[in-house]
């Protein structure tokens, strides 16, 4: 497990965890003897009131904010295991090999509270799957990327990835379109991983390379894998600077797509 999540001890964030669950087992139990003594002598108790977060998202059992102390323990202890479950996903680089549809899985999952409970056990089963399966879901996110290129244009070519592409829209009212920039981003973060590097931060996405050229008045940017130029009429015309990161993706389709290279041939 040390070589999945070489940064983090899962036995020292497990035993922590289990530390702040049997703390807010106590206060619980506090509590419940307060509101006993304060029915007994007739006063006042607070409501407890637990914030509607994605911790509670989809659970029928909670039908408002008022709940009774097991929900609200339950409520806590998901919230403690969907941010630990989300921090070890970030520690252990595996997202990075993860395709649109791996992290949008795993987004609801943790949105959802739809999480096994934070153990040594289920941590190393949950991400030694996931680490015996990122190249299947890396070579899948190529695909996906494939697919959804516009294939309109002549210089979009239907059997494999070109020296350049052309995506429509990539405006919207007058901006970078986020759905186009996402799905450069995640062209982008095949050229890192096929070149070695960790997957760019999110923060200098394609969006964020676009958007100052345009209010500067530019008519293109680039970076270290790609130079895009846009015109009047919303398309961009992507140059790819990294030809060998192309073939070695070409190469990934046409293990999905047998004879597809040599067809280009003819």
């Amino acid at each position: 497990m040390s070589q999945l999540i070489k940064s983090v001890s899962i036995e020292n964030i497990v035993n922590q965890r289990a530390a702040v669950v049997d703390r807010i087992r106590r206060a619980m139990e506090l509590l419940g003897e307060a509101e006993k003594i304060a029915s007994a002598a007739h006063i006042g108790f607070p409501r407890l009131v637990i914030d509607e977060g994605y911790s509670l998202r989809g659970r029928a059992a909670v039908t408002g904010p008022y709940v009774n102390r097991t929900e609200a323990e339950s409520c806590m202890i998901r919230t403690i295991d969907a941010k630990a479950w989300n921090y070890l996903m970030s520690e252990s680089g595996l997202r990075t090999f993860m395709d649109a549809s791996a992290r949008e899985k795993w987004g609801k999952q943790i949105a959802e509270g739809d999480i096994p409970e934070l153990t040594t056990e289920n941590v190393t089963a949950t991400f030694g799957q996931l680490y015996n399966a990122r190249g299947d879901m890396f070579e899948r996110g190529v695909l996906q990327c494939f697919r959804r290129l516009s294939w309109d244009y002549r210089t979009n070519q239907p059997f494999k990835f070109g020296k350049r592409i052309i995506v429509s829209y990539l405006f919207a009212y007058g901006t970078p379109n986020h759905r186009v920039t996402d799905e450069l981003d995640d062209l982008m973060r095949v050229f890192h991983v096929l070149d070695g590097k960790a997957e760019a931060d999110h923060r200098n996405g394609m969006h964020s390379l676009i958007w100052p050229a345009l209010k500067d008045r530019k008519t293109e940017a680039e970076n270290d894998y790609l130079k895009v130029r846009w015109f009047k009429k919303g398309t961009g015309h992507v140059t790819f600077k990294r030809l060998d990161l192309i073939d070695k993706m070409n190469r990934i389709l046409a293990k999905h797509y047998p004879g597809a290279l040599a067809d280009a041939s003819k």
